[in-house]
């Protein structure tokens, strides 16, 4: 697959509190914040928001590192080129101050702004609220939205912060208690649920962090956890993106399954649900 030229994609920027950045939008209809995983806004990534815009939704894509519709696999471009830009989007998310890759108990600072961001694009687009889904880095940021009433369908796509290779951080995800606790009391009071994907064999999204979320948030939280022989053999990685690279895109395949699965939600919370 070579670069994506980002056509069918209108192209803004939004800044909150100071900090601004460019926003990728296709679609019309209630919103969804499709929020990549490393490197960046991959062609795949963008195959997956147009079919959340081919749904009825507004596929709303923050650019929050890499560049988008660049390939990362090594046949477009070469091992060295794809390694080199990999590593290089690594390293500005692990020496910025707004991503927590390592700690804790500790949401990252850039939730707040995708929180707004949200807000945003709710009032723009309507509807009865909005949707999120975030893919590795970005996994739990989904979550750790989801305090605010708006969000209403939640998806954590193989969520792999903090980084389970360090002790102790398996058992757990990138949200503060607190607002793990305004998140648990949406799935009580008001039913949210809180969609999970992940390879069974992913080591970067142990099945400890879904226990975890399962006693958290109980029967809220489903989880969708795949045999690694699922996943398509021709990508160039371990079994890891459920919704992009790892997708076998054809019925009866397991990750098109948990692609509909996200679909169903977004229609149902999204599209078929009363506006407020």
């Amino acid at each position: 697959m070579a670069d994506h030229d980002l056509t069918g994609f209108d192209q803004s920027t939004f800044t909150h509190d100071g900090t601004t950045r460019q926003v990728l939008r296709r679609g019309t209809g209630p919103a969804v914040i499709v929020m990549a995983e490393i490197p960046g806004i991959t062609p795949k990534v963008l195959e997956f928001a147009e079919r959340v815009a081919d749904l009825g939704c507004t596929a709303v894509l923050p650019v929050l590192f890499g560049r988008p519709g660049r390939d990362p696999n090594p046949r477009a471009r070469g091992r060295l080129a794809s390694a080199l830009y990999v590593n290089t989007s690594i390293a500005k998310v692990c020496v910025s101050r707004e991503f927590t890759v390592l700690a804790t108990g500790r949401s990252s600072r850039v939730v707040t702004w995708l929180r707004a961001l949200a807000a945003h694009e709710h009032e723009r687009c309507g509807g009865p609220g909005v949707g999120a889904v975030g893919m590795c880095l970005t996994g739990g940021f989904a979550l750790a939205m989801a305090t605010d009433e708006r969000l209403l369908a939640p998806v954590l796509s193989q969520p792999s912060l903090p980084l389970a290779s360090i002790p102790g951080r398996a058992h757990t995800i990138d949200i503060s208690p607190e607002e793990l606790a305004v998140v648990r009391g949406r799935c009580e009071r008001d039913g949210l649920q809180v969609l999970g994907l992940r390879f069974k064999g992913d080591k970067f999204v142990p099945g400890e962090r879904f226990a975890f979320l399962h006693r958290e948030l109980g029967d809220a939280f489903v989880a969708v956890e795949l045999d690694d022989s699922t996943a398509n053999p021709d990508a160039y990685l371990a079994p890891h993106s459920v919704l992009t690279e790892h997708l076998i895109d054809a019925p009866g395949q397991r990750t098109r399954e948990a692609l509909d699965q996200v679909l169903d939600l977004f229609r149902t919370r999204l599209l078929e649900a009363p506006t407020a």
